[in-house]
C-alpha cells in the first residue's frame, strides 16, 4: 500500500512560481512511477508529468513543458512539481500519484491540492 499527501498549492497570480510537493509512505518505491495529474472545474482528469523512481526519467505534458518540471528526493521520499510562469489556465487540483512499472494504470493517488491562478 502506498499513501500520498500533496501539499504547497495555492492562490498566486499569472507569471508566478510555485512548487508542489507529495510525500509518500508505504512502502519503497524503487519499481514505481510517480506522476502528476491535474483536473480543472468540468474537466477531466490530465497527466501533466511523471518520473521513475529508479533512473529519475521524466515525461511532461506538452502543454506544461517548458514551464512545469517534476523532479524527486529520494532520501525525504518526496516528489515535486515545479510550477513556472503560471497562466490562468492552469488553474485547478492537482493530484500526486503513483504506479508499478509493470503495470499502466495509477493505482495509488493522493487528496488533491488547489492551485488558483489569477490574472
Amino acid at each position: 500500500q502506498v499513501q500520498l499527501v500533496e501539499s504547497g498549492g495555492g492562490l498566486v497570480q499569472a507569471g508566478d512560481s510555485l512548487r508542489l510537493s507529495c510525500v509518500v509512505s508505504g512502502r519503497t518505491l524503487g519499481d514505481y512511477v510517480m506522476g502528476w495529474f491535474r483536473q480543472a472545474p468540468g474537466e477531466g482528469r490530465e497527466f501533466v508529468a511523471s518520473l521513475t523512481w529508479n533512473g529519475g526519467s521524466t515525461t511532461v505534458a506538452d502543454s506544461v513543458k517548458g514551464r512545469f518540471a517534476i523532479s524527486r528526493d529520494n532520501a525525504k521520499n518526496m516528489v515535486y512539481l515545479q510550477m513556472n510562469s503560471l497562466e490562468p489556465e492552469d488553474t485547478a487540483v492537482y493530484y500526486c500519484a503513483a504506479r508499478s512499472r509493470r503495470t499502466l494504470k495509477y493505482a495509488y493517488w493522493g487528496q488533491g491540492t488547489q492551485t488558483t491562478v489569477s490574472s
